[in-house]
């Protein structure tokens, strides 16, 4: 009885090889699939809880940013017009402007439209030489010391 009721459980004992007709599998055959499926099932088990525990720190650290832009929230709703009143949006349009005219004037003295290819190597050039870090802040320092000399 406990034989059958296994074949029946087991995926793999149940027959799906209709050549060998209504013949029963051999207690060793039946014991064997069990074993692998038990097997199967504990590895299934395994992932199913390394998964679980993937999704377990996601959620952690979903909460923790959650928490995180609660605060951002609730401090700029407390001082809304912190900050903004501490420069205009005027300056910060000469600033934006000083430093695009800036890169305008080296982009138009540096690029060639003769041809597309000509063109992408120069803007590849132009970008690789006046879009490093230290040469945008050389110029956003001259813009400021040029908007504050007008400013006094």
């Amino acid at each position: 009885k406990g034989y059958d009721d296994l074949q029946a459980i087991v995926p793999t004992c149940q027959q799906q090889d209709f050549s060998i007709g209504s013949q029963k599998l051999s207690k060793a055959i039946v014991l064997q699939k069990t074993i692998d499926y038990i097997q199967f099932l504990h590895k299934e088990k395994k992932k199913q809880e390394e998964e679980v525990s993937i999704l377990r720190k996601e959620v952690m650290a979903l909460k923790i940013m959650k928490v995180n832009y609660e605060q951002i929230v609730k401090a700029h709703q407390d001082n809304p017009n912190e900050g903004k009143d501490q420069i205009s949006d005027q300056m910060k349009f000469n600033v934006f402007q000083g430093v695009m005219d800036s890169l305008f004037q080296s982009f138009n003295a540096s690029i060639s439209v003769t041809s597309f290819q000509e063109l992408s190597a120069c803007v590849f050039s132009w970008i690789e030489e006046h879009c490093k870090p230290q040469t945008l802040r050389d110029i956003v320092i001259g813009v400021l010391h040029q908007l504050k000399s007008q400013l006094y």
